[in-house]
C-alpha cells in the first residue's frame, strides 16, 4: 500500500470540525475524504486501505456502533476516536472494541499527526495481512474434494496408513494426494502446512 492509495476517512456530524480535519490533513501524503455520518460511509466505502477518525458521540449510529458494524462486514481500519470531555467513558469502550486510540478535543494538532501516521502503519499491515488471507483462500479453493480431506487428517497427525484406512484408499494413493496438496498450497514443510490449515480456520 502507497500512501498516494491510503485514505484518512473522517466521520465526524460536526462540519466545521471535518473541514478543520481535510484542511490539516492536507498537509499529509495521504488522500483525506469525510463524511457527516457513519452511514454515508458504510454506503460508500469501497475496500480501500486507510485509517478512520471516528466521532463516538452522533445521530443515527454512534462511533460504537459503527465499529461493531465494520467488524460485522470485516472492515479492517485502524479506528482514531475523537471525543468531548463527557465522552471519555464511551472512548474507552471503543478501545476495548479495538480503536486504535483515542484523542479528547481540543487536541494538539502535531499528536493527531503522529497518531495517524501510527494508524496508517497499522493499516499497511492488516492491508498485506488480508492479501495474503486473499490468496491462501485462493490456494485452498484448487484443492479437489479428497485433497481436503487428505489436509485435513495430515494436519492432524494422521500417518498416510492411518490416512489410508480412514479414506478407505491404498497408502500409495494418500501419497500422490498428500504430494498435490503440498504443491498446491505452496507448502515447504508439514509446519508451513499446519499454519495455513490454522489461518484457514477451517
Amino acid at each position: 500500500m502507497t500512501n498516494s492509495q491510503a485514505t484518512v476517512f473522517i466521520i465526524d456530524d460536526d462540519a466545521d470540525f471535518r473541514d478543520s480535519m481535510q484542511w490539516l490533513l492536507e498537509s499529509t501524503p495521504y488522500n483525506v475524504e469525510n463524511f457527516a455520518s457513519a452511514q454515508l460511509f458504510l454506503d460508500q466505502y469501497d475496500g480501500r486501505s486507510g485509517c478512520m477518525l471516528l466521532d463516538v458521540r452522533m445521530p443515527e449510529i454512534n462511533g460504537l456502533a459503527l465499529q461493531q458494524l465494520m467488524l460485522e462486514r470485516d472492515i479492517r481500519l485502524p479506528v482514531i476516536i475523537i471525543t468531548g470531555h463527557g465522552d471519555v467513558p464511551m472512548a474507552v469502550n471503543a478501545m476495548k472494541n479495538g480503536a486504535l486510540d483515542f484523542l479528547e478535543k481540543p487536541f494538539d494538532d502535531e499528536v493527531l499527526l503522529r497518531l495517524v501516521d501510527k494508524a496508517m502503519a497499522e493499516a499497511g499491515k492488516r492491508f498485506s495481512e488480508q492479501n495474503e488471507q486473499r490468496e491462501l483462500q485462493e490456494l485452498y479453493e484448487t484443492l479437489s474434494r479428497r485433497e481436503r480431506e487428505v489436509m485435513q487428517l495430515v494436519v492432524t497427525g494422521n500417518s498416510n496408513r492411518e490416512i489410508a484406512e480412514t479414506l478407505g484408499i491404498s497408502p500409495k494413493t494418500v501419497e500422490v494426494h498428500r504430494s498435490r496438496v503440498m504443491s498446491k498450497m505452496r507448502a515447504e514443510s508439514l509446519a508451513q502446512l499446519v499454519q495455513m490449515h490454522s489461518r484457514l480456520e477451517l
